[in-house]
């Protein structure tokens, strides 16, 4: 333990270099010492403008039978057509839309949950702290893909009770780990020194401890992603996920279309390049994100 003169002495703010390092320099480092997470980056934009700017990229309305059935690929139809001639390219396009809005809604709603209920439980302590644990604990025995299946079978296929059932799904592993971290925070002597100057509970917390545990939320999030597309995907193939003919790039590699993909596998190539780019690239870029925020694989560089 400190004495009171050195606690005076301290930086309340804690790793405030590591801090001020990763404001300015996250995105210079990225794109200067690490190619694959910069490429990676450049892929999930692309693949959000394509989500947001759909209309415009998108030749054909995604639900429109125009065309004639199974139509290979060529100059009109980029991706070929799909067995009730639609328009595969634009299909994959608007998918974008349903795959990519689905995860970033869960995993910002299930981060949120999860980094307050963390920094509540490990900063409390005691009997809350035991009980929040042992919620987890029931919450994580249970195999992922289970407490989906249960929602949406309860409450019906839509994109918010999709996005609703993966944020439930995300948040005891995200809250366990803020809540892993704020416990080590807590005992740091720049906790102490805050208290030792008056610092308030809610001003230790959200102002010393929060910024500190900030890069592990951040990285464990870009994770989350990939897991939710990969959810939706399996929920969408397993027949429970949106409602044809609303677009996504797992329920355009399920049902009745899987019966044409040996003869006509241009089928699932669009929508399966895009899930696969989209979970390679979140995941190369939370590999990224880890060796640039990480303060400890900093200290080896």
């Amino acid at each position: 333990m400190a004495s009171a003169t050195e606690l005076m002495t301290l930086p309340v703010d804690g790793y405030d270099a590591a801090r001020e390092r990763t404001l300015r320099d996250v995105f210079k480092t990225i794109f200067t010492r690490h190619i694959v997470g910069a490429i990676a980056a450049a892929i999930i934009v692309a693949l959000v403008l394509m989500a947001i700017f759909a209309p415009v990229i998108a030749p054909y309305s995604p639900t429109a039978h125009d065309a004639a059935p199974l139509l290979s690929p060529s100059a009109d139809h980029l991706a070929g057509t799909d067995n009730t001639g639609r328009d595969v390219f634009s299909r994959t396009v608007y998918g974008a839309r349903v795959s990519l809005g689905v995860a970033f809604l869960a995993v910002t709603l299930g981060t949120v949950i999860g980094v307050f209920g963390g920094l509540y439980s490990g900063f409390s302590g005691g009997r809350t702290d035991r009980f929040s644990q042992f919620m987890l604990d029931v919450g994580l025995s249970f195999p992922g893909i289970l407490p989906l299946l249960v929602v949406v079978a309860a409450f019906g296929a839509s994109f918010w009770v999709l996005t609703l059932a993966i944020a439930f799904t995300s948040i005891p592993l995200i809250m366990r780990v803020v809540r892993g971290s704020v416990l080590k925070e807590k005992q740091s002597q720049y906790i102490e020194a805050a208290r030792a100057i008056g610092s308030t509970d809610r001003r230790v917390l959200f102002r010393h401890i929060l910024p500190n545990v900030a890069p592990a939320i951040i990285v464990l999030a870009s994770a989350a992603i990939p897991a939710a597309i990969l959810a939706e995907a399996a929920l969408s193939f397993l027949g429970l996920g949106i409602r044809p003919p609303t677009p996504s790039w797992g329920g355009d590699l399920s049902g009745e279309a899987r019966r044409y993909f040996e003869l006509q596998p241009w089928m699932a190539l669009a929508p399966g390049i895009a899930l696969s780019l989209s979970v390679l690239a979140f995941n190369l870029l939370g590999d990224t994100l880890r060796d640039v925020l990480d303060p400890r694989m900093r200290g080896g560089k």
